[in-house]
C-alpha cells in the first residue's frame, strides 16, 4: 500500500489481544437502507432476487490490478495495460495509482482527469473499473525527513490515538507497503478527515468509474494496539453510549467490552458513509471495501467486522484472504491449514450476504495459485488473482488466463446456482470477541516455520494458532469435521440475525456459543421451536450476553433443557417445541482440529447426519472438498482435491484423486446427462461422463486433478 501500491497489506504484525497491557456523530450521512421488503433475504438468494441489489457485471467479476504512471499517455501507456488484461480474460480492473499519497487539491483534481481517461478507454474495451482508495491511511512520500501530513498538515489533530494518547503514525520499513523514509498516518473516522475523504470520494465518483475500493477501514495495530483513543473518538463514544472512553484494554471491564463492540459499529458506519457519498453523485456506483479481518480474531483487534455490512445495499467486500507464506503461498500447508482456508472463503461468502463476494486469490507458483482459486470459486467468491505479496503481478499469466476462461464459461453455475446445504455453522462475533481473549490472531493452525521458508504467517509463534483459542478452535474444528465428512454446509454470521437467515437449514451448529444477545437468543429459540435441530458445544452455553457480561441464567436454558444451577451434563438431547437441541460439554471441534480423532467428529456429526442426511454423497479421500448447488434442473457439484496436504507440511504436488458422487433422485426424476468441466486442462468445455442408476440413486465416478465441476441434469 505504497504510492503505487506494489505490495498488498497483510496482517503480518501480530500484537495479539493481550488484556494487560467535539463529536461528529450527529453529522453522519444517512444510513443506507437494507434490502427491500423485510430485509430477510437469505445470503444465497436466487439470481432473480439478487440482481436488484447489485449490477450483474459485479456478480460475474474476474479481477486484476491495473495502474499507470503520472506522465502516462492514454493511448501509449494506458491502453496497452487494458488490452493485456482483457487478453487474460479479466473483465474488471482494480485501478491503483497514487491515491494512497498525500495530494494537494490541485494534484488530486489533475489526477481525476487521468482516472477519467483510463476509465473511458476501459469501457470502450468492455471492461469495468473499480478505483482503489485507502480510507484511513495516508502516506506522505519522503515524510520522515521532509514535509508530511502528520507534521505539516492536519494529521496531528486528526490522527488515531492509542488509549494512552500515542499517535498512530510511523515511518517506513515497519510494514512492506510503506517505503523507507515515507510516513504512514492513520486517521480517525470521527475527525474532520471524514468530510475531507468523503469530498474526494464524490469527486472520484464523478469520473465515471464503476465502483470504489476503499481500503483499510481499520484501527491499525502495527505501531500500537487499541486505537482509537482520540478526542474525536471519545466524543463519539460518549454520545453513543454515555460512557467515557476506557483508559486501558481490560476485557474484565464492561466499559472496555462496550468499546470493543462500539468500534465494530463505528467502522461499519464509516463504510456506509463512503458508499452513500459515492452514490450521492452516481446512483449506480457500488462500493467494495477491502477487508482483511476474516473469521478469526483479527477483527476484534482492528475493529473491522465484515459481517456488519451483510444486509446493506450498495456496499460489499473485497476479502483479503491471507496465505501462509509471503514468498511461499500455501505450498507448505497442512491439511488442517487448508480447512482453515476453506473456512475463511466460506465466511467471506456468508458475510457478504446476497451481494457479490470479491476475494483475493493469492499464489506463489501456478499450481498452488490455481488450487487456492479453486477453493475461492467453490465457496462462491469472485477471484482477484495476485502473486503474494505483490499486487500488480500475476502469479502466472497463462494460469490466470486459463482459470478466468473457466470462470467465464461457467459463471451461471458458479454464481447463479443456489447452494443445497441444509447445515449451517454459526459464526458468533460476540463469542469471537469475548470468549477467552488471548494473544494471537488464529489465522491458521500450523505455526512452525518450514525449513527454507521465509516470511511465514506466524513467524514461529505458537500462540498465533487457532488451536490455541477456545472459541475459534472449536469453530474451525467444526468446519474441518464437516469438510472431511463431505457434508455440504454454509456459514451463518451473527450481526443482524433474523429468522429467515436460518430458513434454509435443517441443522444449525453452534460451536462454543457463549456470548449471545437477547435478540439472537430469540431467533435461535424460534428456530428450534419451529422444528430445527441445533448442536451446541462448550462449557458455558449462552452464559454471556452480547457484550460478554455473565448472565444470571443461560439465554437458551429452556432450549438446552438445563439451567445454570444444574450439574452440567457431559451431553444431552432435549426436545423443544418441534425441534431438538443436542448439547456436548467438551470442545469436540477443537479436539478434532488438533487430533483428527473420529470419536470427536462423531460427537458433533451424528446429530447432523441423523437430522439432515446429505442428498449428494461423496465416496473418496476425506481431503476432497465438496460443494453442492442447484440451478434449475441441474445439480452442480464442485470438487476440490487437496490430497497433496497431510498432517505435516510437505513439498507441494498435485495428485489426481478418484472418487464417486452419488445423487438421490427426487421422485419421478431421471438423469438426462452428466458432464464434467475443469480448468485443469486446456479447455473449460464440459465433457460427458457416464452414470449408473440403482433404485433412486445415480452415481458418477470420476478423477479430480485439482478442481472439477460436475453437472447432473435431471428431468421428470
Amino acid at each position: 500500500m505504497s504510492g503505487m501500491r506494489r505490495f498488498t497489506r497483510r496482517a503480518l504484525l501480530r500484537t495479539g489481544l493481550g488484556v494487560s497491557g467535539g463529536a461528529l456523530a450527529s453529522q453522519l450521512l444517512p444510513r443506507l437502507p437494507g434490502p427491500s421488503g423485510p430485509g430477510t433475504e437469505p445470503a444465497w438468494a436466487p439470481a432473480a432476487a439478487r440482481q436488484g441489489l447489485f449490477p450483474e457485471w459485479s456478480r460475474f467479476a474476474r479481477l486484476a490490478d491495473g495502474t499507470f504512471d503520472e506522465d502516462a499517455d492514454p493511448l501509449r501507456d494506458m491502453k496497452p495495460v487494458i488490452t493485456a488484461l482483457k487478453a487474460q480474460n479479466v473483465n474488471v480492473i482494480e485501478l491503483d495509482t497514487i491515491l494512497s499519497n498525500w495530494l494537494t487539491p490541485a494534484e488530486f483534481t489533475e489526477h481525476m482527469g487521468k482516472v477519467k481517461s483510463f476509465t473511458e478507454l476501459a469501457h470502450a474495451a468492455g471492461i469495468r473499473v473499480v478505483m482503489y482508495y485507502p480510507s484511513l491511511e495516508l502516506i506522505s512520500v519522503g515524510g520522515e525527513k521532509g514535509p508530511s501530513f502528520y507534521k505539516d498538515g492536519e494529521g496531528k489533530s486528526w490522527v488515531q490515538r492509542s488509549l494512552d494518547g500515542k499517535p498512530n503514525v510511523f515511518y517506513g520499513s515497519l510494514v512492506v507497503w510503506v517505503d523507507p523514509g515515507d510516513e504512514s498516518c492513520w486517521l480517525s473516522p470521527n475527525s474532520p478527515w471524514r468530510d475531507y475523504y468523503l469530498g474526494r470520494i464524490k469527486a472520484l465518483a464523478a469520473t465515471g468509474v464503476d465502483a470504489i475500493w476503499p481500503d483499510v477501514p481499520i484501527y491499525f495495530d502495527g505501531a500500537m494496539s487499541w486505537c482509537d483513543g482520540s478526542s474525536w473518538a471519545a466524543d463519539a463514544f460518549k454520545a453513543d453510549t454515555g460512557l467515557a472512553l476506557p483508559a486501558k484494554a481490560d476485557f474484565t471491564s464492561p466499559p472496555f467490552r462496550r468499546y470493543v463492540e462500539w468500534r465494530h459499529r463505528n467502522l461499519n458506519q464509516w463504510q456506509l458513509d463512503i458508499a452513500a457519498a459515492g452514490r450521492s453523485v452516481n446512483p449506480d456506483l457500488v462500493t467494495f471495501v477491502e477487508t482483511v479481518s476474516m473469521d478469526y480474531q483479527y477483527a476484534t483487534l482492528v475493529g473491522l467486522d465484515g459481517a456488519y455490512l451483510r444486509k446493506a445495499e450498495g456496499v460489499s467486500h473485497v476479502w483479503e484472504v491471507d496465505i501462509l507464506g509471503n514468498y511461499d503461498g500455501m505450498r507448505h500447508a497442512t491439511a488442517t491449514d487448508w480447512t482453515c482456508l476453506i473456512s475463511m472463503y466460506k465466511y467471506a461468502r456468508a458475510a457478504s450476504g446476497a451481494k457479490p463476494a470479491w476475494a483475493f486469490s493469492y499464489g506463489w507458483k501456478a499450481d498452488d495459485a490455481s488450487l487456492v482459486m479453486a477453493e475461492l470459486l467453490a465457496a462462491g467468491c469472485n477471484p482477484y488473482e495476485v502473486k503474494s505479496p505483490f499486487k500488480d503481478v500475476s502469479t502466472d499469466k497463462a494460469m490466470r488466463t486459463r482459470m478466468y476462461a473457466f470462470v467465464a464459461a461457467n459463471q451461471e453455475k458458479l454464481y447463479d446456482a443456489v447452494p443445497a446445504a441444509e447445515v449451517g455453522v454459526y459464526h458468533s462475533s460476540a463469542s469471537r470477541d469475548f470468549v477467552s481473549p488471548a494473544a494471537g490472531t488464529g489465522m491458521y493452525a500450523n505455526t512452525k516455520v518450514p525449513s527454507g521458508v521465509t516470511d511465514w504467517w506466524a513467524g514461529g509463534s505458537a500462540e498465533e494458532s487457532c488451536a490455541e483459542q477456545a472459541w475459534l478452535g472449536e469453530f474451525r474444528g467444526t468446519v474441518k469435521a464437516l469438510v472431511y465428512a463431505h457434508v455440504p454446509f454454509a456459514t451463518v454470521t451473527s450481526p443482524h440475525l433474523e429468522a429467515a437467515d436460518l430458513a434454509p437449514y435443517r441443522v444449525l451448529m453452534l460451536p462454543n456459543l457463549q456470548a449471545v444477545s437477547d435478540g439472537e437468543a430469540a431467533v435461535l429459540r424460534e428456530y428450534v421451536a419451529g422444528g430445527g435441530t441445533v448442536v451446541i458445544t462448550g462449557p458455558a452455553p449462552t452464559a454471556l450476553d452480547g457484550l460478554g457480561t455473565a448472565r444470571g441464567e443461560y439465554a437458551l436454558a429452556d432450549v438446552l433443557g438445563f439451567r445454570k444451577g444444574d450439574p452440567l451434563p457431559a451431553s444431552k438431547q432435549n426436545r423443544f417445541g418441534s425441534g431438538t437441541c443436542w448439547y456436548v460439554k467438551n470442545l469436540a471441534g477443537l479436539s478434532y482440529l488438533t487430533g483428527t480423532d473420529q470419536a470427536s467428529a462423531d460427537r458433533i456429526l451424528a446429530p447432523v447426519l441423523a437430522a439432515a442426511p446429505p442428498s449428494v454423497r461423496l465416496t473418496g479421500d476425506r481431503r476432497i472438498h465438496m460443494e453442492v448447488s442447484r440451478l434449475g434442473d441441474d445439480t452442480v457439484v464442485q470438487l476440490v482435491n487437496f490430497t497433496c496436504f497431510g498432517d505435516a507440511p510437505a513439498a507441494f504436488r498435485t495428485t489426481p484423486a478418484a472418487c464417486s458422487v452419488a445423487l438421490e433422485l427426487p421422485a419421478g426424476k431421471r438423469v438426462l446427462s452428466a458432464t464434467v468441466s475443469s480448468p485443469d486442462g486446456a479447455s473449460p468445455a464440459p465433457q460427458p461422463v457416464t452414470w449408473q442408476v440403482a433404485g433412486t440413486t445415480a452415481t458418477v465416478s470420476l478423477t479430480v486433478g485439482q478442481y472439477s465441476l460436475l453437472t447432473v441434469t435431471t428431468a421428470g
